[in-house]
């Protein structure tokens, strides 16, 4: 019964970290550019993650660091930047429920590219799941005609990224523990992150700024929170639950994201609402899927 509540617990405040993380992105944005924020975001967490679990690069072998490089590309650099990119044109709020087409993109690349079987509920589950994104993408232009909804496109493909990584985790790197690929990721990361913070001016900016200082502290707490700890707890609610079970969070996170979205002034109207829930439907529609393969097996 006590593990049962710690699930739910990690679930609870995974929900909470992840769909904080979209408004604190935006909030990052006001005093640094894209390429300023997802370099901080990285060269931070970097800090953080060695601090706790540096000794974990030992334990990854010569053949496994072409795959966690792989893995670092798809599931944390290019992300960072292409949301960072996207919420300087599109609300917070909407960027985190296009974020949740990734079970949805993981079940068609694991199909792709592995070969891995699925079942027709999930291809109706796919196509709700990309119909519900048309929606926001193409209705949420004209109810917010002053942003470039193009810029959802970022989170597609950043998305698509996510799904990528939950696959080369899955197939290649399935023997090496969590906390050693996410140290190992980083390590990787950390020499690109400084060379774009330096290019694009990162360690010349004035920190007497306050624009710039409250930039930095947003970004510093979403590198801890959303990025090293969110890790750690989504790894630790993995080992003491199940993969269906964890990717529920899925459903969690655009709702913290858009009470946060509203308390910052974003406008989310009817049609937001119908386009996000029909995301959602397809989302539940592959892990119902799942969910009976598994109690059937």
């Amino acid at each position: 019964m006590q593990e049962t509540n710690k699930k739910w617990l990690y679930l609870f405040i995974l929900s909470l970290i992840w769909g904080t993380s979209y408004i604190l992105i935006k909030k990052g944005l006001v005093g640094l550019t894209p390429l300023q924020l997802g370099a901080f975001r990285i060269v931070f967490t970097t800090i953080f993650l060695f601090l706790i679990g540096f000794k974990k690069l030992f334990k990854i072998s010569k053949q496994q660091w072409g795959w966690v490089a792989l893995s670092a590309l798809l599931g944390t650099f290019l992300p960072v930047f292409l949301f960072a990119y996207a919420e300087t044109q599109i609300d917070s709020s909407i960027a985190s429920i296009l974020n949740s087409l990734v079970p949805l993109f993981t079940i068609v690349l694991g199909f792709l590219l592995f070969k891995i079987a699925f079942t027709r509920n999930q291809i109706i589950g796919v196509v709700l799941g990309l119909l519900g994104a048309g929606i926001l993408i193409f209705q949420g232009a004209e109810v917010n005609p002053e942003q470039n909804y193009l810029f959802a496109g970022f989170v597609v493909i950043a998305a698509l990224c996510y799904a990528g990584n939950a696959n080369i985790l899955k197939a290649k790197l399935q023997e090496v523990s969590s906390l050693a690929i996410a140290v190992g990721n980083f390590s990787v990361m950390l020499i690109p992150a400084v060379i774009v913070l330096y290019f694009s001016g990162g360690t010349q900016l004035n920190i007497e700024d306050p624009e710039i200082k409250s930039s930095l502290i947003y970004v510093l707490i979403l590198a801890f929170f959303g990025t090293a700890l969110a890790k750690i707890l989504f790894n630790k609610l993995v080992q003491i639950s199940s993969a269906v079970f964890s990717t529920s969070v899925t459903y969690l996170i655009p709702i913290v994201g858009i009470f946060w979205g509203l308390l910052d002034g974003e406008r989310f109207t009817l049609i937001h609402l119908v386009g996000a829930g029909v995301i959602l439907t397809g989302v539940y529609l592959v892990n119902a899927n799942r969910k009976q393969k598994k109690t059937n097996g």
